[in-house]
């Protein structure tokens, strides 16, 4: 008998099926209404979004909102066209040169989304008879336009320069283009990269180095430029590339660099070429939220404040945390259904956050991963704190009943 076109989901089905007898609210999350940046009503029940990438909150900051309002007013609510036809207007012109002197960089390329960011730039920088390098814990969108570009993928273990300085030297000799490719702030643990060493090693080979600052603009360097300025190697990286739906509360992406020819991935890039340009509304509330991040000492110091306060009271309860606090706090369990409980526990306590299960997890466990917000207010922080203390003493004890 012929196999039909969606036999090949019947693995993912059968996972789908266990899972909801267990957890019949993982496939069924509606957020009904968004009363906040921090809170909601999720299937008929308030709740503090504890799971969102809001960190400075400025998804409902007035000033974005009304630029978006006035935006779509005036330019309506799409542009219907890519950037190379009809779909280049002056606020995405604007915004590319904000972003560039916000970065200190000579040119930027702004996109529709953070996932095609990555595409475009990896899928045209390098291609075919070149080399990526990239840590074995990137993001899928890293992966995506790596394999899309057909260049040669090699992966050095997550976080481990000495690895990726072995793999150098052995591909050395083969004197073609390599791009090192890295996230500023990983999604799943909150874990840094050690990028000075990475910039190192990368210089030390004459490779081309690409960071991904999706999680850490924002929320890192004194002007929140991300790892590479907290880090002081921004020289030593060829190519930022990060989104506007996380520190900057919209949707979109960008790249910023100081090699001229930039601009010329306009051009070979099919995922810029040929996906419609941002609408009006969303590049005016991108470029107002740019303008606080700019002025956003107050929002990181309060995002960090509640970062620390999450990740020391649950360290404190014996939670195995990630490596390090950051505003990614994420509970790693090795035991799904234990994690799927305690999921389900917060979530009838008016606690959301994300449920993250292998294979979509960087070492195999199940995670509770927790985003704070600076929004987040000192009440609502202890009643996270507290649900996660009641309910964790909860299943366990039902564990060992």
């Amino acid at each position: 008998m012929k196999m039909t076109i969606f036999d090949k989901f019947q693995q993912l089905a059968a996972a789908r099926k266990e899972l909801e007898q267990t957890c019949d609210n993982f496939f069924n999350i509606v957020i009904e209404k968004i009363i906040s940046g921090t809170e909601a009503v999720v299937n008929g029940r308030p709740m503090i979004l504890a799971g969102s990438n809001n960190y400075l909150g400025l998804s409902f900051d007035s000033g974005c909102i009304e630029a978006a309002c006035q935006a779509a007013r005036n330019q309506g609510t799409g542009t219907t066209g890519s950037r190379m036809a009809n779909g280049t207007f002056s606020g995405h012109v604007a915004l590319e040169k904000e972003l560039a002197g916000f970065f200190n960089r000579q040119s930027a390329i702004v996109f529709s989304t953070g996932y095609i960011a990555n595409l475009a730039m990896l899928s045209t920088l390098v291609g075919p008879g070149e080399i990526i390098l990239l840590d074995a814990d990137c993001h899928a969108s890293i992966y995506d336009g790596c394999r899309l570009g057909g260049a040669e993928i090699h992966r050095f273990r997550h976080n481990d320069s000495q690895d990726l300085e072995k793999r150098l030297r052995r591909l050395e000799k083969r004197n073609i283009n390599i791009l090192v490719v890295v996230e500023g702030l990983y999604s799943m643990l909150g874990d840094r990269a050690p990028l000075a060493d990475i910039v190192t090693v990368k210089n030390n080979y004459g490779a081309y180095l690409l960071v991904d600052e999706a999680h850490s603009l924002g929320v890192l360097g004194a002007s929140g430029r991300g790892l590479a300025e907290e880090a002081g190697v921004e020289d030593g990286v060829d190519f930022v590339v990060g989104t506007f739906s996380k520190s900057l509360g919209a949707i979109g992406g960008f790249c910023v660099s100081n090699h001229p020819e930039l601009n010329l991935v306009r051009y070979a890039s099919r995922p810029y070429v040929f996906t419609a340009s941002s609408s009006p509304s969303i590049i005016a509330s991108t470029r107002t939220a740019l303008q606080l991040l700019k002025t956003g000492t107050e929002l990181r110091r309060r995002l960090w404040q509640n970062a620390n306060l999450l990740y020391r009271k649950l360290q404190g309860l014996n939670l195995p945390v990630g490596p390090e606090p950051s505003p990614i706090v994420a509970v790693r369990l090795k035991d799904k259904a234990e994690a799927v409980a305690l999921w389900s526990a917060l979530l009838e306590n008016g606690v959301y956050v994300n449920l993250v299960l292998p294979p979509a997890t960087p070492d195999g466990n199940s995670l509770l991963r927790c985003s704070v917000s600076a929004a987040h207010t000192p009440e609502q922080m202890d009643k996270i704190c507290s649900a996660f203390e009641s309910q964790w003493e909860v299943v366990q004890s039902a564990k060992t009943a």
